[in-house]
Parts: C-alpha cells; structure tokens; sequence
C-alpha cells in the first residue's frame, strides 16, 4: 500500500478491519494466473497486499513449482498471513511507493494486487512501483470491487449510497452493509481499463467475479451476472507489462 496519514495506517493495523479475500474471486483470479503461467517454470510470483495470506495460500495450491512471496506494510496483516500460508510462501513488508518494494528490478513473473488498489492514497504510484520489479511482459493480476455492479446502479437509481463506497472509516453512512473496510476509489470497467493502459500496461483481458458479501438469496443472480464483467461485483483484471522507460528514474 501506499504512504497513509498515520490515522489511516492506524485504521489498517486495526485487528478488527477485515483483511481477507472473497474465496470465489481469489480461487479465479489463481486460474487465470496459472493458466497465463503455464510453460514458465519456477516464476516468481509476489502477492502484494496479501492480507491474511488467504489470496497466497490458494495461489499457492495452483501454481506448484513456482515461488511465491507475500508482501505487505501492515504488520498486523502479515502477522495473520504467518499462521495460514504454506511454509513455501515467504512474507516481507513492503509499500507500493517508489522502490518501497524490497525487490530488485524485473525480478517478478507476475504480481497479484488483489482488492488494493481501491484502498490506496497514490495508485499511480503503485503502478509505477509494480511496473518496476516485473518483467517487461510480466503478468499484472488485479481485483477491486466494481463501482458499475449490477445492484449498485438500483442503488444509485434509487438515491443510496453504491455497495463498496465508504464516506467514513467510523461508521457506515447511507449504504447497504455493516464493515467498513477503508475504500478510498472505486472503479468501473472502462475507468480501470484506461487507468492500467496509461499506467504502462498491455490490458489482456477483463472478467467479473462474485462477491462474498451479497445476501444469500441474491447470490445466484450475482453469479450470472459474472458473464458481463460491466454488471460483475468484482473485476478481475490481466495485464502485461510494457517494461520501464529509458527515462524513469
């Protein structure tokens, strides 16, 4: 994650922030990612903002072979990764500020940014930083939630505040549900295909996931909805890197 006031770092290191995954959308997210693997022997893959490890600990068991790191700044989140991801995986904190990652350049296959980029102060910056320690042609696969959801534009019909969308990190203000869990932008599909493009990214291909948070009845619609990625709850994003510019520092 990016550099934060120290009131939203305190937020994060918050043991009662939820920092894990919806298993529909991490368990998409590793195929796609294995599948874009396939042929690469013993790539390094770096899960950053991994959370709990939940997203790392399912990579984990899809992409046998490879070498998976989990990064993160929150030290109460890596101490939860701790106890859940395989002895395989390795944990190190790190931020997504320039050369905050504790990584050489072009050293990674692929990175996993799953459900970070609607949390960060500079997300620009966060590509950038991504961008430097892939390969040119590395694998870039990101998750965040979707603005454009198909219960969110009632919603918005309807005067309420979208699903995902948070006014305050006290306390839930004129939308549905009861975490908050610090979102500071959203994206539509068409607003994360131009933002990753402009960033120095090859988009490859856009798809939708489930969300863990929609209510049990309205969950198979929520699935169906996965087959057009601008109704889909999740947005799950593969991307290649252009590599760096001569000119980047």
């Amino acid at each position: 994650m990016t550099s934060a006031p120290p009131g939203l770092r305190d937020f994060y290191e918050n043991p009662a922030v939820p920092v894990a995954s919806g298993t529909p959308r991490t368990v998409r997210q590793a195929r796609i990612l294995a599948a874009a693997l396939a042929g690469t022997r013993q790539a390094t893959v770096l899960d950053v903002g991994c959370g709990d490890g939940s997203a790392a600990t399912v990579a984990a068991r899809l992409l046998p072979g490879h070498r998976l790191v989990g990064v993160d700044w929150s030290q109460n989140a890596l101490r939860r990764a701790a106890v859940r991801v395989p002895e395989a995986v390795r944990l190190v904190r790190g931020e997504l500020t320039c050369h905050g990652l504790p990584f050489r350049d072009s050293i990674a296959h692929a990175v996993l940014l799953s459900e970070v980029i609607e949390h960060l102060v500079d997300p620009d910056a966060a590509l950038d930083e991504i961008r430097r320690v892939l390969r040119p042609g590395g694998h870039l696969m990101l998750s965040t939630p979707n603005l454009a959801a198909w219960y969110n534009r009632a919603l918005l019909l309807a005067g309420v505040q979208p699903v995902f969308s948070e006014v305050s990190l006290r306390a839930i203000h004129g939308r549905p549900g009861t975490e908050v869990v610090g979102h500071l932008r959203l994206y539509t599909p068409r607003a994360l295909r131009q933002f990753v493009a402009a960033a120095g990214f090859d988009v490859v291909r856009l798809t939708g996931a489930p969300f863990h948070g929609v209510p049990r009845a309205l969950r198979p619609l929520d699935r169906l909805a996965c087959a057009a990625p601008s109704l889909a709850s999740i947005l799950l994003l593969h991307a290649r890197s252009r590599g760096r510019r001569p000119d980047e520092p």
